[in-house]
């Protein structure tokens, strides 16, 4: 990597994603500094060219590029209140964190900053780690394009949504709505071929290759037939993008008939103690 497409990225959250989002980072030669509120959490992100900040202010200060991949909202305005008076003036804020059109607008609204190119991912633990993501881009062309060095790292491609914020965070929640409504689906198939005394292997066998499949599914249902819910996409997660998507469907006036019972579902999988596990999880409401 030459010099001009080196950056000095920060990255704000390093949970699944964000570790996997820093890594990739680094692999492309980019330096590379985290933070999170757990300093711990951070300090298992650190390598040879990772850096661990002690306050968002000294992540921040100096980055060309800031990404924030945190749980909601709510967390990123609290880390903007420190965030934005360390940006630079020449640096770009890639806002990764799915929030849906609503939160990104109170972000905007209550950071005051015009640096912000909203910047949902596609993609779990395994695209993150592999810099394989799918950005679904919205905001100022200019912006976008200063950080194309970082994005280049994360991702193997882009959506542009279009020039206005919340339109990515508008298609990100359209794509969740789809990743949520399948896996329920797989899990409901998993669990009425156990009921029927059917190998679950064998629904997963039989769309294989034809119209009906999914690489989703595939990796999903495998995961529930395993029983091995080491989290991917934390069910929490999934919740939390459920309840934004029934808002964006009801706010749509839409029927919320299917994203309701898909909210039930997780609901009831995260009651019963499966909020930390992976999304596959959800099987266990059946």
């Amino acid at each position: 990597m030459t010099q001009e497409t080196t950056q000095r990225v920060a990255l704000i959250g390093t949970g699944v994603m964000g570790t996997g989002m820093a890594h990739s980072l680094r692999r492309a030669g980019h330096d590379v500094v985290v933070w999170n509120r757990t300093r711990s959490k951070a300090e298992a992100v650190a390598t040879d060219g990772i850096s661990v900040a002690d306050t968002v202010t000294d992540a921040v200060r100096d980055a060309d590029v800031v990404v924030t991949i945190l749980f909601d909202a709510e967390a990123v305005i609290e880390v903007a209140r420190e965030l934005v008076p360390a940006l630079g003036a020449d640096a770009v804020w890639l806002q990764s964190t799915t929030v849906g059109p609503a939160g990104i607008a109170r972000i905007a609204t209550e950071s005051a900053s015009d640096r912000i190119v909203d910047a949902p991912m596609l993609g779990t633990k395994a695209p993150a780690e592999q810099g394989k993501l799918v950005a679904l881009l919205s905001g100022p062309e200019a912006l976008i394009d200063a950080a194309r060095p970082a994005l280049d790292a994360l991702t193997a491609r882009t959506v542009l949504a279009g020039d206005t914020l919340g339109k990515a965070s508008a298609l990100k929640l359209v794509c969740n709505a789809w990743i949520v409504s399948i896996t329920s689906a797989t899990a409901q198939s998993v669990a009425l071929a156990e009921s029927l005394g059917v190998d679950p292997a064998l629904f997963l066998a039989s769309i294989e290759g034809g119209p009906t499949d999914s690489a989703y599914a595939q990796m999903k249902g495998t995961s529930m037939i395993d029983a091995d819910y080491s989290p991917s996409f934390a069910l929490d997660g999934a919740l939390k993008d459920a309840g934004l998507i029934r808002d964006a469907v009801a706010g749509a006036g839409l029927r919320t008939d299917l994203v309701d019972a898909v909210h039930a579902l997780f609901t009831e999988a995260s009651d019963a103690g499966h909020g930390d596990d992976d999304m596959s999880a959800v099987r266990k409401a059946f």
